[in-house]
């Protein structure tokens, strides 16, 4: 084929496994003879500096009480800000902007010197942004780029579109990506706007799985009067993953990541009310356990990590299977992913059996302590199960990293008080805590429509904003409120660190957070550190015995199928 194709992940998105969606992409395209390269930004050294910069700066002006997840929800503001700074006129209205923010945010004053240092920081970013896409346009010459997006990439991405246009006006610019699950789903306000301002540089958006549509773009077999193509325009045809090979990660520097990635099936067989995927990836699909086997196993023998994080976004209904599978196979390997705190997870039988089979840890959305917020969010799980779950995780060594939403839409003191003395009460089973304020889209979410018809949404950033930040970030008028969430969130974080929990982000962190969970488990998984140095036997996992009795935690059920 005569186009050259170049796809992109800019920053900021943390580098711990390789952009799955550009390589998945690129692995799909070559049979068909494209030229596909395919770059991460996230790994150079000089944008991780100046990510660790800004925060730096930042948090000079927020009190400590007030740090809580301090890198996660601070996300928000090196977005906006990033994209304010692309759209400002007036110095004083952006200065004013950046100090609004951060009392959005962390809800303290920012002072003068701050913001100034702030939007240096910024102002070197692009600068940096811009001499790496200038290199990279020059020396790839392609006739296509393609960009994957998300919130914490969009600015970026507009700047590098941008720049690309005006370099080759008739290069083809064509914009995928998560971005359009929630906050840009197409229908919202910030869908259209997104539209119109963007018409000069960027050409095409591709919404949803991405193969088949990027595919029928390049051949020409899409409406050329649409700037946008969603499922609908191939009739609704999900690619078939049992037939698809593995990602390619030929063009990316595999080494500066902790893991790499596949996956073994796609979309959601639930639909939480807070949740977009289903919505994204439509049907549920997966592969056959030895597929999935041959897949990771051609993946370590091509770049010799061991260490495996799953894109999945449930791994429960392959995760019995996957273990049997690599018991039975000559090699293992660790793999991790998320899981549902459901029947079979609350079996020490079970989870000894996925121990042994690589199961390295389990991403359990535990969401919240209150058996209330759990029914209004739809989970169809209990407390009881969550405790299990994590219990009988914990007691074969299996890493358990847990996710919590505060602030759902009508969450008491009472409900929250509850997610603490959960977590309090399995704190030693609990590997990390990660906790991230409720988010509110007008469309996307399972619960979306429901939430816009019983109550009002209100812009969180004043209309003088509007013009810098382009899009809008919406709240709903209900309990609790903003600053009430985040100060729960501050609390849920230092009620772990009370309670020697840790939530590591530096492999520093994740070093000590593997030592703690050693001298917890007798079971426990190898350290992060001692797979990448090859310390480990090549059967370690096989030969997990079940070193103490323990019975085991099953919760009651009707029966251990999935509730659609």
């Amino acid at each position: 084929m005569s186009e050259k194709i170049l796809l992109a992940l800019l920053p900021f998105w943390t580098p711990l496994i390789p952009p799955m969606g550009i390589s998945c992409l690129k692995s799909f395209l070559l049979p068909w003879g494209y030229d596909v390269k395919t770059t991460d930004a996230n790994t150079k050294v000089k944008f991780r500096e100046i990510y660790d910069t800004y925060f730096e700066v930042l948090k000079r002006d927020v009190p400590e009480n007030k740090q809580g997840n301090f890198y996660s929800i601070g996300q928000d503001i090196l977005h906006n800000h990033m994209m304010a700074h692309l759209n400002w006129f007036d110095e004083n209205d952006y200065i004013e902007l950046v100090k609004v923010l951060i009392s959005k945010t962390y809800f303290c004053q920012a002072d003068d010197l701050t913001v100034f240092e702030l939007n240096k920081i910024v102002r070197e970013f692009y600068s940096e942004l811009g001499k790496y896409m200038t290199d990279l346009l020059d020396k790839e010459t392609p006739t296509v780029l393609g960009l994957s997006v998300c919130s914490g990439t969009l600015a970026p991405s507009l700047f590098a579109f941008k720049l690309a246009k005006e370099r080759n006006p008739r290069i083809k610019t064509v914009m995928g990506g998560g971005i359009f699950c929630d906050q840009f789903a197409i229908g919202t306000p910030n869908f259209d706007i997104l539209l119109e301002k963007t018409r000069d540089y960027i050409d095409t958006f591709i919404i949803g799985e991405g193969e088949i549509l990027f595919l029928k773009f390049l051949q020409g077999e899409l409406p050329g009067s649409q700037r946008y193509y969603s499922f609908k325009d191939i009739g609704s045809k999900n690619v078939d993953i049992t037939a698809v090979d593995i990602p390619d990660f030929r063009d990316l520097d595999t080494p500066q990541y902790p893991y790499l990635s596949s996956y073994t099936s796609r979309s959601c067989p639930y639909q939480c009310n807070f949740c977009s995927d289903t919505v994204m990836w439509g049907k549920y699909r997966k592969k056959r356990a030895a597929q999935i086997v041959e897949e990771l196993t051609r993946l370590y023998e091509k770049w010799e990590n061991r260490l495996f994080m799953m894109s999945d976004l449930l791994l429960n209904p392959v995760v019995s299977e996957l273990a049997e599978a690599f018991e039975r196979s000559e090699i293992s390997l660790y793999w991790d992913g998320c899981l549902r705190a459901e029947k079979h997870v609350c079996s020490t039988e079970n989870t000894l059996q996925w121990r042994r089979g690589g199961f390295y840890k389990a991403r359990i959305g535990c969401e919240s302590g209150s058996q209330r917020v759990l029914d209004l969010m739809k989970k169809n799980i209990t407390v009881d199960q969550v405790k299990s779950a994590i219990s009988s995780l914990a007691f074969a060594g299996i890493q358990t990293t847990t996710y919590w939403i505060i602030g759902y839409p009508g969450e008491t003191e009472t409900d929250f008080q509850q997610t603490l003395d959960l977590i309090e009460e399995l704190k030693d089973d609990i590997y990390e805590a990660e906790c991230r304020p409720f988010y509110y889209y007008l469309t996307g979410q399972s619960n979306s429509d429901q939430w816009a018809a019983e109550n009002k949404s209100i812009p969180l950033y004043p209309g003088k904003a509007e013009n810098m930040l382009v899009f809008q970030t919406w709240l709903l008028d209900i309990e609790p409120s903003r600053e009430e969430t985040y100060r729960r969130v501050n609390r849920f974080v230092e009620h772990c660190k009370k309670h020697g929990i840790p939530n590591p982000y530096s492999l520093r962190d994740i070093y000590e957070a593997d030592e703690r969970w050693k001298h917890l488990h007798k079971n426990a998984v190898p350290s992060l550190a001692d797979i990448k140095k090859k310390k480990i036997p090549i059967d370690e996992c096989k030969n997990v015995e079940k070193l103490v009795v323990m019975q085991n935690a099953v919760v009651n059920d009707d029966d251990g199928d999935f509730k659609f």
